[in-house]
């Protein structure tokens, strides 16, 4: 009963501290429109939810473009929670789950989600995206573990299931370790995301653990960090497993604190285009690095 009494006081605390934000409108992105969706952070690492549309710079293939939209009301997502549950996380699983339920309880009214595991299988729960906070806190309890880690196929098929779904799509995946039964590289996943246009967000963690044979210290897969800069989400590496509820916690904040940046490219070639955004000196802007630049026929 105290448990189910401090999460009801906490859904009372997060429906309540955005509850301002929850009946925005959904943005929806024409054919020729390229969207951006941008977090900026100060020299203290702190979000800046302040800004205006003057204050940014948005560049394509190094040209200066003109910025034709510019939104900072929070924009609806729709999520899976990735989470690694192989052998090496035997040990951290509870605190993962408790981490993961702080990301959840932070769910808007017009949010969906979806929880996932992956270790030598992959698997979802529940079977639709939902906005039901309890549905995704109780679906968490429903995950299996196993091994070996199959990092990148779990990517993949999570952007498969936003694949369908209007608006801006998520995927927030947590790993301990090296992908080591993949059929699909970090490439490959890449180029998926660049072009069905979803936001990774990644948290590593170094992990001790008993191998069967010796005690060893985990290390998250290098290629995550450069699939959530590229596709304009966070990477968080970490040593603590106290830490986990904290970075949960964080991206729920940024994900509710991106401004959204669109211009009307000029040239139509077909080919990857590097993007990029900049802000008033003193701030550091995250932001998709790249779009396909293909025409309305395509």
């Amino acid at each position: 009963m105290k448990l189910r009494s401090r999460r009801f006081a906490a859904l009372l605390l997060v429906c309540g501290g955005f509850s301002a934000f929850a009946q925005q409108p959904t943005f929806r992105t024409g054919t020729r429109t390229v969207a951006l969706y941008a977090t900026v952070t100060d020299s203290q690492k702190r979000l800046v939810p302040d800004l205006t549309q003057e204050d940014f710079q948005l560049f394509d293939n190094e040209k200066p473009q003109p910025i034709d939209l510019f939104i900072k009301e929070v924009q609806p997502i729709t999520v899976v929670v990735m989470l690694d549950t192989s052998a090496s996380m035997t040990g951290n699983l509870t605190l993962l789950e408790q981490a993961a339920e702080q990301f959840l309880l932070r769910i808007l009214p017009k949010d969906k989600g979806m929880v996932g595991a992956f270790n030598d299988k992959i698997e979802f729960f529940p079977a639709t995206f939902t906005s039901d906070r309890d549905t995704l806190i109780r679906s968490l309890r429903e995950l299996d573990f196993g091994n070996p880690t199959r990092l990148y196929d779990a990517v993949a098929a999570s952007m498969d299931r936003l694949n369908k779904i209007e608006g801006r799509r998520v995927v927030l995946v947590f790993t301990d370790g090296e992908d080591t039964g993949s059929r699909v590289g970090s490439g490959e996943v890449l180029e998926q995301a660049r072009r069905e246009d979803v936001m990774i967000y990644a948290v590593g963690l170094r992990s001790d653990f008993f191998n069967g044979s010796r005690q060893v210290r985990s290390k998250p897969d290098s290629g995550l960090r450069r699939l959530a800069e590229e596709t304009g989400g966070g990477y968080f590496e970490l040593d603590k497993t106290s830490d986990l509820a904290p970075t949960f916690t964080r991206v729920a904040q940024e994900l509710h604190s991106q401004y959204v940046l669109g211009f009307t490219p000029t040239v139509l070639d077909g080919k990857v285009h590097r993007i990029s955004v900049r802000a008033k000196a003193g701030m550091t802007v995250r932001a998709r690095r790249s779009y396909i630049a293909a025409s309305e026929s395509n």
